[in-house]
């Protein structure tokens, strides 16, 4: 192999009010030349300390990097740092200036990147108004106004749609084709598939690496899937079930399909232990890089966390209102100015229901999202929350709901109790009753350890565990999360949404926000918004046959069919 970057026994730790933290003990790998490595790993595994010493930013403790010295290396950090009341060409005429481009080159390379983005019909449009996916392209760009040799990418697609992921992924092929080296940093094992090699990080240490074929090829044979037959149990039962019987490592459910990740390559599951599930026989299928990645872990004993997905004693499901429309929207809509950002949008979801509010970015769906939050007044239709018009009780609705925000607003320098007892002061909770439910949360979220750690020092996981304790303190009735999972780990989406089905079990409504569509398999219904309007709603099987999806085919799929569709027969 012709490397690009070797690194060697690379260590590192850090300072903390606590003490000191291992980030890397002694890492080795190398990034193959003109070739795609992702990074893989969960939150703290030590990726973005990795890349900040490969880009020189970082200063290893000790160990190695070798990199030929004449090449030009372009990092990406997690939160690019674009000015937002500057317009796209200002951003990229700012960073021109930062690396002393002169103007007669700066022209011919703002018409290329102009064309590689597609960003050409937007320069005069201010950075911040710019969608979450047009953001990393440009992002992107500012990287790229001298072309480096090797580009970091740290995490690219965080709270990026898939159309607008794909056309991330087809940029970084194109620039692979001109000999440029790609490193790939990403929690999503679905990007890692696409990646010419992998590294696997976990807890500062290589798990392997190499490519996703040849990883994959070692779980050969402990992949299966059972077709779910028509019966009145819920699909997250029959999920939570199949996680708790002996040998299986994960359990998921993919359509009408179950799928089970086994610990020893070869065994099948026996399903027969789940009255539902008698007599139903599991086929075995090729692994995806995903089951390569929890098996690794499971394998390193590292996969504790699986068991809380799977609790033993699941919820005695409630029926009080379960089922009874909790939130109503007619004809919604949202102006802003000569833009409708929501053009009549109607649906209803019901107590106790999971519910799916999907869409591109720039669609349309975080408007929604703030409208019946309170957050944010409609234009036009009506809104209901818990039996509220929010058009004249909004203040009303909000003391029903709970919402957990995509970035978690925790004040950095205050502990994980500070920020709760902050929490719960907001939500109208003091005094014996506040410091019961802190107690509580605590426990469920696993988070006592944390107690007095300042935020700003939490992993992304913890932070989020943190975000949704902090929003149903209170204990209410509604549910919103914005991109919950955004940017976290396989395992600790698992955690993650095995408590969200525990809440939905006990007649809480969620409804939820994702760009990550293989967790929409969790929701009972969803829809899709995309330019403002409404174009598809349904369960994800009625989803993905609206989007002409075969049998087993991915939700990811069937949405970027409809998008596609819709644009072709509604020309904007």
């Amino acid at each position: 192999m012709n490397a690009a970057v070797t690194f060697r026994d690379l260590r590192k730790s850090f300072a903390t009010e606590a003490g000191s933290t291992v980030a890397l003990s002694g890492v080795n790998g190398a990034m193959a030349a003109g070739r795609v490595t992702g990074l893989v790993g969960p939150d703290g595994a030590g990726k973005t300390t990795l890349i900040r010493m490969l880009a020189g930013l970082l200063t290893p403790d000790s160990g190695s990097i070798e990199l030929d010295r004449t090449a030009r290396v372009a990092y990406m950090p997690q939160k690019f740092g674009l000015y937002e009341d500057l317009t796209v060409e200002e951003n990229l005429t700012l960073y021109a200036d930062l690396n002393g481009l002169d103007r007669t080159a700066r022209e011919t390379r703002f018409n290329e990147l102009h064309k590689f983005t597609n960003l050409g019909p937007f320069t005069d449009r201010l950075a911040g108004k710019l969608s979450g996916g047009m953001k990393q392209k440009l992002g992107l760009a500012c990287t790229l106004v001298v072309a480096p040799n090797i580009l970091l990418l740290d995490e690219p697609s965080v709270g990026v749609d898939p159309l607008s992921r794909r056309e991330l992924w087809q940029m970084v092929r194109a620039l692979q084709e001109t000999g440029i080296t790609v490193l790939w940093s990403t929690a999503y094992l679905d990007e890692a598939e696409r990646c010419d090699d992998v590294i696997l990080l976990h807890d500062g240490a290589v798990l392997d690496q190499g490519s996703p074929a040849k990883l994959t090829e070692r779980v050969d044979g402990a992949a299966w899937r059972a077709l779910l037959p028509e019966s009145n149990v819920r699909k997250r039962d029959l999920q939570r079930a199949a996680g708790r019987l002996p040998g299986v490592v994960d359990a998921q459910i993919r359509g009408r399909y179950l799928n089970v990740v086994m610990g020893q390559t070869g065994a099948a599951p026996d399903l027969s232990p789940i009255p539902a599930l008698k007599g139903v026989t599991a086929e075995r299928i090729a692994p995806r890089f995903e089951d390569t990645y929890l098996a690794a872990l499971r394998g390193e004993g590292r996969a504790t966390a699986l068991a809380r997905t799977h609790p033993d004693t699941p919820p005695t499901p409630k029926t009080n209102g379960v089922g009874q429309p909790v939130i109503e929207t007619r004809d919604l809509t949202r102006r802003f100015g000569d833009f409708t950002a929501v053009d009549k949008v109607s649906f209803t979801v019901s107590g106790g229901e999971i519910f799916g509010l999907l869409g591109p970015n720039g669609a349309g769906k975080s408007t929604t999202f703030k409208m019946l939050c309170g957050l944010l007044p409609a234009s036009g239709g009506e809104a209901l929350v818990a039996g509220f018009d929010l058009g004249h009780a909004r203040a009303d609705a909000r003391g029903r709901i709970g919402y957990m925000a995509q970035k978690f607003a925790y004040l950095g320098h205050l502990s994980v109790m500070q920020n709760m007892t902050f929490a719960g002061g907001v939500y109208g909770l003091s005094g014996k009753l506040l410091a019961e439910r802190i107690e509580e949360a605590l426990t469920t979220y696993n988070l006592h350890s944390y107690t007095d750690t300042p935020c700003s020092e939490l992993p992304l996981g913890i932070k989020q565990r943190l975000a949704l304790a902090c929003a149903v303190l209170h204990r209410p009735a509604i549910l919103f999360l914005d991109e919950p999972t955004s940017g976290v780990d396989p395992i600790t989406r698992r955690e993650f949404w095995g408590r969200i089905n525990a809440m939905a079990d006990e007649g809480v409504t969620v409804l939820v926000t994702s760009h990550f569509l293989d967790e929409a398999e969790y929701c009972d219904r969803m829809v899709i918004i995309y330019r403002g309007r409404l174009i598809a709603a349904g369960s994800p099987d009625e989803i993905k046959s609206a989007g002409g999806s075969k049998d087993g085919a991915s939700l990811e799929e069937a949405f970027i069919t409809l998008v596609e569709n819709y644009d072709r027969d509604h020309p904007p």
